[in-house]
């Protein structure tokens, strides 16, 4: 195994080493997913206890492992940080930082937005990152300055973002349409009422279809680093950018600002950097 001279400097073998390590998590990640989706029945339990509803299945925690497995086996000495696991420290600077099934609730909705989420952190954030839709076949990755999508059985091809002057020609996503606290609802609102369209609902899938140049900003809060690595890895490698609301660097979670042409960005970045909190 290659070591990492300096999470800042990563040579090419690495790189090229890190993203067939990736591919091969999230193969198995979309294996063990599989047979539970649209599985009538599946069973949930709620993380959130009598606060809301944060489901988690049997297929997240056997998603996870099988994604653990292969990091195990192929990059022992990195570290790990996961949804449903304990964090494992590693000794190479290097962080694989996983979601088994980003969008529990589409899951069990049987919705195709959810995906598997991987990302690589070298220290000030994700270098490498993957989101896939094992049940579409659709796989996006990002890193380096550079960014792919491919479907089942056809090869890569290149995806940029899209340019966007103006948010009054933008297409706006996010998961929630609560978004998160009345003050972070009140800062979506401000910015979803200058926008040309909104749409709620796609989970990881809308981070996807922004660095391919399908929309324009996904505005979000609460995330965790396992929710934004991977998608910002994606984006940022299609040329987009991804910040907190004020700017500031988004890979450790919290409230989450993507956009695919850094003018729209600035625009959405000025109304939600004076929201409270």
């Amino acid at each position: 195994m290659t070591s990492v001279p300096s999470p800042k400097a990563i040579p090419h073998a690495l790189r090229e080493e890190l993203l067939a390590v990736a591919h091969r998590v999230a193969d198995a990640a979309g294996k063990a997913a599989l047979p539970h989706f649209r599985r009538v029945g599946l069973a949930a339990e709620n993380k959130a206890g009598e606060t809301g509803f944060d489901p988690v299945t049997i297929a997240d925690r056997q998603t996870e492992r099988a994604m653990r497995d292969i990091l195990a086996a192929l990059r022992p000495d990195d570290g790990i940080l996961g949804e449903e696991e304990a964090a494992r420290p590693g000794t190479t600077g290097l962080t694989w930082v996983i979601d088994p099934i980003d969008g529990t609730r589409s899951f069990l909705s049987g919705m195709p937005v959810w995906g598997v989420l991987v990302a690589v952190d070298a220290g000030d954030g994700p270098v490498l990152g993957v989101i896939d839709q094992p049940y579409t076949g659709e796989r996006f990755t990002g890193g380096f300055g550079q960014a792919q999508f491919r479907r089942r059985g056809e090869a890569p091809v290149e995806i940029r973002t899209r340019p966007c002057a103006d948010l009054s020609a933008a297409t706006l996503f996010t998961t929630f349409p609560e978004v998160g606290t009345p003050d972070e609802r009140a800062g979506f609102a401000a910015v979803a009422a200058r926008v040309r369209l909104t749409r709620y609902g796609a989970d990881c899938y809308a981070y996807a279809l922004l660095a391919a140049g399908q929309i324009d900003l996904v505005i979000e809060a609460g995330l965790q680093p396992y929710d934004v690595q991977g998608p910002q890895a994606v984006i940022e490698g299609a040329g987009g950018v991804v910040t907190d609301w004020q700017g500031r660097p988004a890979h450790r979670g919290g409230r989450v600002l993507a956009a695919g042409d850094a003018r729209v960005h600035a625009q959405a970045l000025e109304i939600l950097s004076r929201m409270p909190g």
